[in-house]
């Protein structure tokens, strides 16, 4: 085993695209950790959907040995993590189970929000931080003014700033000896009882379920039983490794160190993320203060088109949420999708990837609802209610109020593109909290409704600001508004996925511009169609989707203008009886381009 003072244990944050994972693929080549044949970019990032985006969705690990200038061999555990907010949740993970960071800004870009977000959550977690200037080969690199605008903005000292070209490996050294002489080395003791963080676990189908683990105190070797301090269950470890990246097996981990675990588990939710591990006999009194459980943000109704593919769909969600401690699902049932999963997820593109995962890797089509939030309905005798699902609103007359969930959004923009954010921000019922200027960039914090933001807000801030703005929020709370459910009918029938929770003041305009989207995406049929958004029993919009006509009196040359009244109200008749027991047929992509209201 490593002595601790020789162990480095760190994480790689930044704002998306910065070079987190290309940094990673550099620090692993030039210490020789993987032959240079087996180097490909993106070394880390293990899922096809990860390379195809170009965007890291799990926090990887990897061991690195490193031998000093001062001739001295350390052994490095890095752990790179992901840039986007919905995934936010495996950084604070990594972030706990390690001591440093380094802080990698972009020097053509300079401080981003998710920067910030990431650098808050690792002086939370108590790490020292090496500012790393990335993207020096660049010729629009400015690394006086992004060190000036680290030091304005985060506040930490960035005059020893390291700059690096992660692509053409250029300060990579430098990266590593500052590693080794400014972070902290971990803390632990050998001799007391054992203490393992429960950092990630995942389904491999070889070798069960895989634990990542960090010691904290004491020794965990091959063969020993262990017992889990949250669940209580007692297991006997099978293998121990580290990633280099590829698995290697070892005999036994000390403290201060981070690898995996086999013990023969059958399901990954018999692990929960942030317990303490220790030995069956002779274990810790006290476990480790765990993380905060992951709240779901966003929840919508998932659908297998073929209802018959309901099975399939079912293993598929339950082999993705043993992968994915953040995602969360239940059963649900529609009048007009049939059966399905009600999820939630950490954020939109969470949804999309799980979405985009369950299509490719399972080959299943699928229909999604609109997102929602849960909103808190406080009923009249008192009792509270969540509410996931629009669709699921209780009779109004027994409703006292309703509260919806608030965040706090910071917003850094170029200044000629303030107004277009400010004024997008106050359609969104925003209240502005806070407006700074970081150089030629403006810092503003709103306070958002989250049912605002879920949809397309992000797609529409990257527009009106040609892409320059980023965006970070975190929520705050619950706060009571006017809000209604508004229900959409066609052919006097509800539709569920397309009922949604709107601001009273609002509700005649977006239901007016819902009929409309309607008409023009729903085909048209053998008889005339009604489309109305209604709140309770009132009607506040309504468009009609006019029939399609035979010309029955075709066949008519000449005679007495009866014999042609005839037939058009024989088929008048047919239309009316048609309507009553007529089936509308709303196809996929009606819904989720209704659902986009503001193109």
């Amino acid at each position: 085993m490593t002595p601790l003072s020789h162990i480095r244990n760190f994480s790689i944050v930044a704002h998306i695209d910065h070079g987190k994972s290309t940094l990673a693929d550099r620090l692993i080549q030039s210490t020789n950790t993987v032959a240079d044949r087996d180097m490909k970019a993106q070394l880390l990032d293990t899922m096809d959907i990860e390379r195809e985006r170009g965007i890291t969705i799990k926090a990887n690990t990897v061991r690195i040995d490193f031998r000093a200038a001062d001739g001295e061999d350390y052994v490095l555990n890095l752990i790179d993590t992901p840039g986007h907010v919905d995934f936010a949740y495996e950084v604070s993970r990594s972030m706990r189970a390690v001591e440093g960071s380094l802080l990698v800004v972009d020097s053509t870009q300079g401080v981003e929000a998710q920067t910030l977000a990431n650098v808050y959550q690792a002086i939370d977690a108590d790490h020292e931080l090496i500012p790393v200037l990335n993207k020096i080969d660049l010729p629009a690199s400015d690394c006086d003014r992004v060190a000036e605008q680290i030091e304005d903005v985060i506040g930490i000292d960035a005059s020893g700033a390291i700059a690096v070209s992660a692509k053409t490996g250029v300060g990579i050294t430098e990266t590593l000896e500052a590693i080794v002489q400014h972070l902290p080395a971990p803390t632990g003791d050998i001799d007391a009882p054992l203490k393992a963080m429960l950092v990630d676990s995942w389904y491999d189908s070889y070798l069960g379920v895989v634990v990542l683990v960090r010691i904290m105190d004491g020794v965990l070797k091959k063969g020993d039983k262990i017992r889990m301090m949250q669940t209580g269950a007692s297991y006997g470890v099978d293998r121990i490794g580290v990633f280099r990246p590829q698995m290697q097996n070892i005999d036994a981990l000390g403290p201060g160190e981070i690898g995996f675990i086999t013990a023969s588990i059958k399901q990954v939710r018999d692990t929960k993320v942030g317990d303490t591990i220790t030995h069956e006999k002779k274990g810790a009194e006290e476990p480790l203060p765990g993380f905060a459980p992951s709240q779901p943000v966003v929840f919508c109704g998932l659908f297998p088109v073929d209802s018959a593919e309901f099975e399939d769909m079912r293993d598929a969600i339950e082999k993705l949420a043993l992968n994915d401690a953040s995602f969360s699902y239940e059963m649900e049932t529609s009048a007009a999708l049939g059966f399905g999963f009600r999820c939630g997820f950490l954020g939109l593109l969470h949804l999309e990837v799980i979405r985009d995962r369950i299509e490719r890797e399972y080959d299943i089509e699928l229909i999604t609802t609109a997102p929602s939030v849960i909103y808190h309905v406080y009923m009249r005798d008192g009792t509270k209610i969540d509410l996931h699902n629009p669709a699921d609103m209780p009779d109004m007359t027994l409703v006292d109020h309703l509260e919806e969930p608030r965040i706090k959004a910071t917003i850094l923009v170029p200044d000629e593109y303030l107004g277009d954010v400010l004024k997008l921000c106050q359609d969104r019922r925003g209240i502005q909290m806070d407006l700074t200027y970081a150089g030629s960039r403006a810092m503003a914090v709103y306070d958002l409704p989250l049912n605002e933001v879920v949809f397309d807000f992000y797609d529409r801030l990257k527009s009106v600001t040609k892409g320059y703005a980023s965006f970070d929020y975190n929520l705050e709370g619950y706060r009571q508004d006017n809000l209604v459910k508004m229900s959409i009918l066609v052919n006097d029938e509800p539709v569920d996925a397309l009922s949604m929770m709107v601001h009273r003041d609002r509700a005649e305009m977006r239901g007016r511009a819902m009929c409309e989207k309607l008409k023009e995406l729903i085909p048209r049929h053998m008889f005339k169609i009604p489309i109305q958004a209604a709140i309770g029993g009132k009607v506040i919009a309504r468009e009609t989707l006019s029939a399609m006509r035979k010309d029955v009196t075709a066949k008519c040359y000449g005679g007495d203008a009866t014999r042609k009244r005839k037939l058009l109200d024989k088929q008048k008749a047919g239309k009316k009886k048609m309507r009553q027991f007529g089936k509308v047929d709303i196809p996929q992509e009606a819904f989720i381009s209704a659902l986009k209201m503001d193109n």
